[in-house]
C-alpha cells in the first residue's frame, strides 16, 4: 500500500543505531532518549505479513499514549513526547528479557494450550472442564521470554525466571504487582466502554535503577477484548465470542493454512482484506476511547513523520 509506512527511509538526526523490531522501528539518539517510529507493519505468528495496514501505525501510538497517561500513578512509564501521529519518544530503559502476559479468559494461545491436553501454562495449573473463552476463576500470569529478532517468544514459569537469573525476585515482584494492577485499571477502563480486557501483555524496563513501564499497552496489537454484551449467551450457545483485536487475522490465517510453520507461505492479502483489517484497527479505537478516530494525512507519511521529528528534536 502507498498511503502506509512500512519500511524506515527517514533521514534521521544523528545517532547511536536503530533497532527494527516487527512493527517498531527503535532509534537510540545521543540524549539518552529512544524515538519510537511505529510502523503500519503487522505482526502475527512471530512473522511480518508482506503487506502495511493503513492507519495501524497511528491508532497503536496513540492508543498507547492515552493508555500511559491514564496509568502513571500506577508505574513510571517512559513515555516524554509524541511529536508525530507516529511517533513516541521516551526515555531509554534497559528492558528486562520477559513480557508479562495477564490472562483473564481461555483464549488464543492460551486455549490452543489447553485444547491440545496441557493443563499447565507457565507454572499455572489450570481447572478442568474450561471451554473456549471461558472466564478464568482470576487473572493469571503468564510470562515469555522476549526473543531477539527472528525467533519466537516463548512460555516461561516464575520460576525458572528466577533460576536463569532474567529477573532478580525483589524485581520480579514488583513486575507482577504492577502488572496485576494495571490488568485491574484496564479492565475498568474496557468495561465502562462496553468491552471485556481478555488478555494483555506488558514489558518494562528500567532507567536509572527505577522500573518503568516501556512499549505499548491496552492495544490491538498487545491486549484481546470482547464486547461485554452477550458475552454470556454466546458462552451459553457455544458460539464465537465478538471481539476486538487482532486475534481475527490470526484466525483467518489459519484458515488458510498459515501458522507461522516451517515451509507454510503466507496466503494473499488481497486489498480488501487490509481495508478491513484498517477498519477493525480503527473501530477499536473509537470504541476503547469513545472519541472519533482523526485519520492523519498520508499521502507523503514519510515526509510527515521525519518533518515532525526534525522539528521536535530542533526545537
Amino acid at each position: 500500500m502507498k498511503n502506509t509506512i512500512t519500511n524506515l527511509g527517514l533521514k534521521l538526526p544523528e545517532n547511536k543505531g536503530v533497532y527494527h523490531g516487527k512493527v517498531r522501528e527503535v532509534v537510540t539518539m545521543e540524549n539518552d532518549q529512544l524515538l519510537m517510529i511505529v510502523t503500519d507493519r503487522i505482526s502475527c505468528f512471530d512473522v511480518v505479513l508482506p503487506k502495511g495496514i493503513p492507519y495501524k501505525g497511528q491508532v497503536l501510538n496513540q492508543l498507547a499514549e492515552i493508555f500511559l497517561d491514564s496509568t502513571k500513578d500506577i508505574v513510571p512509564n517512559w513515555m516524554l513526547a509524541t511529536p508525530d501521529p507516529n511517533v513516541m519518544v521516551g526515555y531509554n530503559c534497559e528492558p528486562f528479557k520477559v513480557e508479562m502476559i495477564v490472562r483473564a479468559y481461555l483464549s488464543g494461545h492460551a486455549w490452543r494450550e489447553y485444547r491440545a491436553g496441557k493443563r499447565e501454562l507457565c507454572g499455572v495449573t489450570l481447572p478442568e472442564g474450561l471451554k473456549e473463552n471461558d472466564r478464568l476463576p482470576e487473572p493469571i500470569l503468564t510470562p515469555s521470554t522476549k526473543a531477539d529478532q527472528g525467533l519466537h517468544d516463548e512460555d516461561i514459569s516464575r520460576e525458572e525466571i528466577l533460576k536463569q537469573g532474567l529477573v532478580s525476585e525483589k524485581d520480579y515482584e514488583l513486575l507482577e504487582k504492577y502488572s496485576l494492577a494495571l490488568f485491574q485499571r484496564g479492565t475498568e477502563l474496557a468495561s465502562e466502554k462496553g468491552l471485556i480486557l481478555v488478555d494483555t501483555k506488558y514489558e518494562f524496563g528500567k532507567y536509572k535503577d527505577e522500573i518503568y513501564l516501556i512499549d505499548e499497552i491496552h492495544t490491538p496489537d498487545s491486549s484481546r477484548y470482547f464486547y461485554k454484551e452477550g458475552y454470556d449467551d454466546r458462552q451459553k450457545a457455544g458460539e464465537s465470542q465478538k471481539q476486538l483485536s487482532k486475534e481475527f487475522v490470526r484466525e483467518w490465517l489459519i484458515e488458510h493454512g498459515f501458522q507461522g510453520k516451517e515451509g507454510q507461505q503466507i496466503p494473499e492479502l488481497k486489498e480488501e482484506f487490509v481495508n478491513s483489517v484498517s477498519e477493525r484497527y480503527i473501530e477499536l479505537f473509537e470504541k476503547l476511547t469513545g472519541k472519533t478516530f482523526d485519520k492523519a494525512e498520508i499521502s507523503y507519511i514519510e515526509q510527515r513523520i521525519e518533518k515532525n521529528i526534525n522539528n521536535y528534536l530542533n526545537t
